[in-house]
């Protein structure tokens, strides 16, 4: 059985199962074990595939520059993350400790070592706090979170929890990469290991089937929680402390078809053992696709999965899709756009008698108890479905109390089993932003570095700008502006749009979100292909705008008496916002051209 020791001090009792690491030692294959900086990362390709590593990566202008600078001493190797980030901070003409909203930004300890073969392991860390190391986070693997605390000057930390190694399909790539390492990183004010231990073991595997909202998401450091993607699943391993590994094979934009058509399934069906369990949770890009309708496709792929993990010996259970913080424009209502799928995998579950952890009711209610705007800290900056670590954290404390509350009753041992592995705590802690989330801003001292991932502005793709905008074309680019999820459906709403037209799913969208008051609308048709002037524009953008940002207090403008009366509290709030000019020489009747709303929706800043 695999059982080694990894010693990051000098000590006279080192054992031939230990291993003696030093500060300067860097992960590569002949060596086997080692820390894991930018410069390791620039040289080895495979370091720098998120889910083949910690999932942790320097913002692009940092790339080049060598921040992980290791140091040793009688407690261990650490890195002085909140000195070198000072040092960057006067470089760039910031005060020291300044990191915005999310506070002092910080850089991880990251050590990666090679084990024999896939499964589970036992890992055990110790930490002496040769000083206090502020709030400490201990990931594993692809960012799974296993520890949040604090540990104090002097503090003997050990944590010990379950790892599952496994080969995996990275998002974007069609082939089996091959798995055989652990990956470690600690965040701290000053983060540091002492000694690591890892250990093979025989133990339950959770397995994850699952879309963007549950993933194991990958970071950027500096890093702040609240502008780091992540999904509920890398949060889960925290809130467990039985014996069982946690095994995430979610990925953004699978399906419960492309789950299984793109081979994630078939990794879990080679690894997957009797006695593991699997969790299931897919339903927000189902819903973009007709033949994976919440009562057809989607129903018949959920009770597919029940039936094949059962005939392996594993524990199915199913996860309502978690809730988006949307909201419509027309009525400020919140407007959920999944209900219909967590209704059906509801049903799913009592028809095969399979436990459903209701994550999207306990998230509906919650959102819709913050509000759209008290929410948003809980979400990557600008994104509307996607939890930031702080959204996330939330909704894993959901599954956590669900599987207790739910598995819990369940007759069969297995399900009694998983909900014994939830800790003790209130799974209802909170981990709590400080502020809105910002996301960092590239210093004039890297002005000549350019983003190689950055990806084209979805307005710059509008073409014929210098064209006349219908309603259609306005509605398509209001919703690329203020990213609303498109659909490839049509539900017969108006008796002037057929499903076949380029923008049925554009009004479906627009329809469902609230976007298309009754002022627009005569006698069940919409009028899709009529020229827009700015007034009815106006009326459709501040609609939409309220689906995203709370709206101010409406006041009187300069516009009021040459405007509809439906349109006047449209334009009033576009003039206060600044969409349209102050000194009313707009002309709200001037028909629109496609860049002059361009032009509008860049000024929403979304």
């Amino acid at each position: 059985m695999f059982d080694k020791k990894f010693l990051f001090r000098d000590n006279e009792n080192i054992g031939e199962s230990c291993i003696r690491v030093k500060s300067g030692d860097l992960y590569g294959p002949e060596l086997g074990y080692g820390f894991v900086t930018e410069r390791n990362r620039r040289e080895q390709e495979l370091l720098r595939i998120p889910e083949l590593n910690a999932a942790f990566d320097t913002v692009y202008w940092y790339r080049n520059e060598d921040m992980t600078a290791i140091g040793e001493d009688g407690h261990g190797c650490f890195l002085d993350s909140c000195g070198i980030m000072d040092k960057y901070a006067e470089r760039e003409g910031r005060s020291p400790g300044s990191g915005g909203a999310d506070g002092q930004r910080r850089i991880p300890l990251i050590f990666k070592l090679d084990v024999p073969k896939s499964g589970n392991y036992l890992i055990t860390v110790d930490i002496e706090a040769g000083e206090d190391m502020g709030e400490v986070l201990l990931f594993e693997g692809r960012r799974r979170l296993v520890f949040r605390g604090t540990i104090s000057a002097g503090e003997q930390f050990r944590h010990a929890f379950f790892v599952n190694v496994s080969d995996i399909i990275p998002r974007g790539r069609t082939e089996l990469y091959t798995d055989r390492t652990v990956d470690l990183a600690v965040v701290a004010d000053v983060p540091r290991f002492t000694q690591i231990r890892v250990q093979e073991a025989e133990c339950p595997t959770l397995y994850i089937a699952g879309d963007s909202t549950v993933t194991d998401q990958s970071a950027e450091y500096p890093y702040a929680p609240g502008t780091s993607y992540a999904g509920w699943g890398q949060m889960l391993s925290v809130f467990l402390e039985g014996k069982i590994a946690v095994s995430n094979h979610a990925h953004s934009g699978l399906t419960t078809g492309s789950f299984r058509g793109e081979g994630h399934y078939s990794v879990v069906e080679q690894a997957g053992r009797p006695g593991d369990f699997m969790f299931i949770q897919f339903g927000h890009n189902d819903q973009k696709l007709p033949e994976l309708k919440a009562e057809k496709g989607y129903r018949e792929n959920l009770h597919r999965y029940i039936k094949e993990s059962r005939s392996r010996g594993m524990f199915p259970v199913l996860v309502t899709p978690v809730a988006r913080n949307t909201w419509k424009g027309s009525s400020g209502c919140y407007n959920d756009l999944l209900e219909e799928y967590a209704r059906v995998c509801i049903a799913v579950g009592k028809e095969t008698e399979t436990p459903v952890l209701d994550l999207h009711e306990h998230s509906c209610l919650w959102i819709k108890e913050q509000g759209v705007e008290a929410v948003r800290p809980y979400f990557f900056p600008g994104d509307y479905a996607h939890t930031n670590d702080f959204g996330a954290w939330k909704m894993a404390g959901v599954i956590a109390c669900e599987i207790r509350n739910v598995c819990g009753n369940f007759e069969a041992e297995g399900y009694r089993f998983l909900a014994g592995c939830v800790t003790k705590a209130d799974c209802r802690a909170e981990w709590k932003p400080q502020g809105p989330a910002v996301l960092p801003v590239k210093p004039k001292c890297f002005a000549d570095i350019v983003n190689p991932e950055e990806g084209a502005d979805p307005l710059d793709e509008i073409e014929g700008i210098a064209e006349k905008a219908t309603r259609a074309d306005a509605l398509g680019i209001l919703i690329k502006a203020l990213r609303y999820f498109p659909v490839l459906v049509y539900n017969d709403m108006f008796d002037d749009i057929v499903g076949h037209e380029w923008y049925a799913g554009t009004v479906e969208c627009a329809w469902q979100n609230g976007m298309i008051g009754e002022e627009l609308v005569e006698n069940r048709h919409f009028y899709p292909e009529k020229e827009i002037s700015l007034e009815e524009f106006l009326m459709l953008a501040v609609s939409a705008y309220k689906g995203r940002r709370q709206l101010p207090e409406e006041k009187e403008c300069i516009y009021d008496s040459r405007c509809s009366s439906c349109a006047k509290p449209s334009v009033r709030t576009a003039c206060l916002l600044g969409w349209i000019a102050e000194d009313g020489s707009e002309d709200l009747g001037r028909v629109l051209t496609k860049g002059r709303i361009v032009e509008i929706c860049r000024k929403m800043m979304i």
